[in-house]
């Protein structure tokens, strides 16, 4: 193999690795904030099962003449529901702060290994 076609198969292997490196980056990111919307969702929900069974048992103890406990209820299932998507919330900024941060590393590795070359 002369040096021309050696040098054409490394440069062509160094740019196709260096693309490969940017693309993995931004799979990461993706991942990791994919993962944070479903665990955000899966809390969202939570919280609207959980608030929609507490309003139904309000509505009962409206129905039975005892509104302090209705009232009671109500709140309790709209505290849970509020924690339950502050907390999905936290947790999906947390996923999209690390793939962000993954992503830039991974960029700057990739930067500092074709600046090398």
């Amino acid at each position: 193999m002369d040096l021309k076609t050696m040098l054409a198969v490394t440069a062509g292997t160094m740019l196709l690795t260096g693309t490969a490196f940017a693309d993995a980056g931004d799979r990461v990111e993706n991942r990791l904030d994919n993962r944070g919307d479903r665990i955000e969702q899966r809390l969202d929900d939570k919280g609207d099962r959980i608030d929609n069974r507490l309003d139904r048992k309000s509505d009962r103890a409206d129905a039975a003449g005892k509104e302090r406990l209705s009232r009671k209820l109500d709140r309790k299932g709209d505290r849970i529901n509020r924690r339950l998507d502050n907390k999905g919330d936290r947790i999906d900024r947390r996923h999209d702060a690390r793939g962000r941060q993954a992503d830039r590393r991974i960029d700057r590795h990739t930067d500092r290994r074709r600046s090398r070359q």
